[in-house]
């Protein structure tokens, strides 16, 4: 499943683009997950906790960089993740592109996204509209560390707070309601 989504940020692309390239401090943008350990400079591990209902779940993530072009601002991401009880993976590619705007930054993400077992189930019909939800939440992250990047010389920002777990009834509630008032916004445009 291909799954697109775009954000700007009120920032140059230079400034993004070294946030984007410091995985540890991006990692914990993303709602419900956490840095484990990093590997080397291009593999990390990491904790991803889903809650679903009354379902929760937790993944085992390795993440890697495949592709870092900075003259084209192109990076793209692999994330191989297994549920803690068996229950399930998701293998997802992530390509960032950065674009400059007149003020700030374009991000426009791609996922291609596999999802197996019981886990696959569980989301199926909301996985665009909740991947949205997700990209909005990892947007505004990114915003605010970049609006407390240091200034010159000075001690990198620390990095973001840890993510409460998705949950995927507060997700997925937004999701439906977000599909259900589509055809309503189109209307009114």
């Amino acid at each position: 499943m291909k799954i697109e989504n775009s954000f700007e940020v009120q920032a140059p692309p230079e400034a993004v683009w070294d946030l984007l390239m410091d995985v540890p401090r991006v990692i914990p943008c993303m709602p419900g997950a956490q840095l484990a350990e990093t590997v080397d400079a291009d593999h990390w591990k990491a904790k991803m906790a889903v809650k679903l209902g009354p379902i929760s779940l937790s993944f085992d993530t390795d993440v890697a960089r495949d592709v870092a072009d900075e003259q084209g601002r192109r990076a793209v991401l692999s994330a191989r993740a297994r549920e803690a009880r068996g229950r399930g993976s998701a293998d997802a590619t992530i390509e960032s592109t950065l674009t400059p705007q007149e003020v700030g930054t374009r991000v426009d993400i791609v996922t291609d996204l596999t999802l197996t077992g019981p886990v696959a189930q569980y989301g199926r019909g909301m996985v665009q509209a909740v991947a949205g939800q997700l990209t909005a939440s990892f947007a505004s992250c990114l915003q605010s560390q970049l609006a407390a990047a240091p200034a010159n010389g000075a001690a990198p920002a620390p990095p973001p707070p840890v993510q409460r777990p998705v949950s995927g009834l507060r997700l997925g509630l937004k999701a439906l309601l977000e599909i259900l008032t589509r055809p309503f916004r189109k209307r009114r445009s």
